[in-house]
């Protein structure tokens, strides 16, 4: 279908013209817009968010934005993490309660949206570490591996908060080893997901095809766009759709 195209081209197009993370946004619109059960939904986000990231992590590295180091002490928490995150949420998934996944999605899109929001208003100039905490960083990544595994989204605000908090990575560090983590964690999780079966085949193609070409636009068309208030818009919207995914879950 042309609408699935469609989904996956606006997707990749908003992600270049925001920041905002492939996960948190493609669950919710497969579920509000295309009746995908939760479940599948969360497996194909997550799917999709690593075709994604497969896409921009290069031109990170290829920029030498990335921090090995500090990638390997996030991956020692995160990688363990997405594993028991994804095989929990096979488990929910096949034995319920369904509320929880609403839940747990809501919130956590709730929670990344918050993020966004806080930046929009933050002062400028606050202060940073000037050594990195490697045994913080690890723990820290384990939920947030687990969250991802559970849920497909989070990677991005979650890990980002924690670099800047724990080490002294320049900005442009942040994005490329927090995206190069991401694209890690999405991987592995992605491989559990897959072995149970529960995602969309057909509809992750199309809509592959259609984020390659939404991000080819969507980054030509960045430098133009306001996109300060393109996220301040896009994050009042997501606040209010995990708002109703956790009355979803209450109301069940």
């Amino acid at each position: 279908m042309i609408v699935d195209f469609l989904i996956g081209f606006v997707i990749a197009v908003v992600i270049a013209l925001t920041g905002v993370g492939a996960g948190v946004i493609t669950a919710p619109l497969l579920i509000l817009f295309l009746g995908v059960p939760v479940e599948v939904a969360v497996s194909t986000a997550l799917a999709y968010s690593a075709i994604v990231k497969l896409i921009v992590v290069p031109v990170q590295v290829v920029r030498k934005q990335v921090s090995y180091r500090v990638l390997g002490m996030m991956l020692m928490g995160g990688l363990p993490g997405v594993v028991a995150g994804s095989l929990l949420f096979k488990h929910v998934a096949m034995h319920g309660p369904r509320t929880v996944l609403y839940f747990v999605l809501g919130a956590i899109i709730m929670f990344t949206s918050g993020w966004h929001l806080f930046r929009h208003f933050r002062p400028a100039g606050i202060a940073r570490p000037v050594v990195e905490r490697p045994r913080w960083i690890a723990a820290i990544m384990l939920p947030i591996g687990a969250e991802v595994g559970f849920s497909s989204s989070g990677a991005g605000a979650l890990g980002t908060v924690a670099l800047l908090s724990l080490t002294s990575l320049t900005a442009a560090q942040v994005v490329g080893t927090d995206l190069a983590f991401g694209l890690c964690i999405a991987l592995a999780g992605t491989g559990v997901h897959l072995i149970g079966g529960t995602y969309a085949g057909p509809l992750l193609l199309k809509m592959a095809m259609g984020g390659v070409a939404g991000g080819v636009v969507g980054s030509t068309a960045a430098p133009k766009i306001p996109n300060r208030k393109l996220r301040f818009a896009l994050s009042v919207w997501l606040m209010m759709i995990g708002l109703q995914f956790c009355y979803q879950a209450a109301m069940k």
